[in-house]
């Protein structure tokens, strides 16, 4: 059973910078695209960032657009979200996906999930 496993949340002041990772274990992931989520208490999950792999194309939401950026290896299974510039509204458990039918901004396709990282910037 591949699994996704994401590490590297934690708690930052405003301004600072936390990279998360997202490995697969337990096998090889066959995915077209990774993408990085994440949901505050109280709130919908949404979009952060994505990776096409056929295409390198990545999409970030307008909310971090500037601030994360997104890298990842197909090869070897990982995806990287290195974060700058963190607000207090980016806290939120952080969930990195496969998705194993194309690049999207909404949950559909998106068959594998990790569990989640926390992240928590302080003002």
């Amino acid at each position: 059973q591949v699994q996704l496993v994401e590490s590297g949340g934690g708690l930052v002041q405003a301004g600072g910078s936390l990279r998360l990772s997202c490995a697969a274990s337990g096998g090889i992931l066959s995915s077209a695209a990774m993408g990085w989520f994440r949901q505050a208490p109280g709130k919908e999950r949404e979009f952060v960032a994505g990776i096409s792999w056929g295409s390198g194309y990545t999409d970030y939401a307008d909310s971090v657009k500037g601030r994360f950026a997104n890298s990842g290896d197909n090869a070897k299974n990982t995806v990287s979200l290195q974060m700058n510039s963190l607000k207090p509204e980016d806290s939120a458990v952080y969930f990195c996906a496969a998705n194993t039918r194309r690049l999207a901004r909404t949950r559909v396709g998106y068959d594998y999930w990790g569990q989640g990282t926390q992240v928590t910037v302080s003002s």
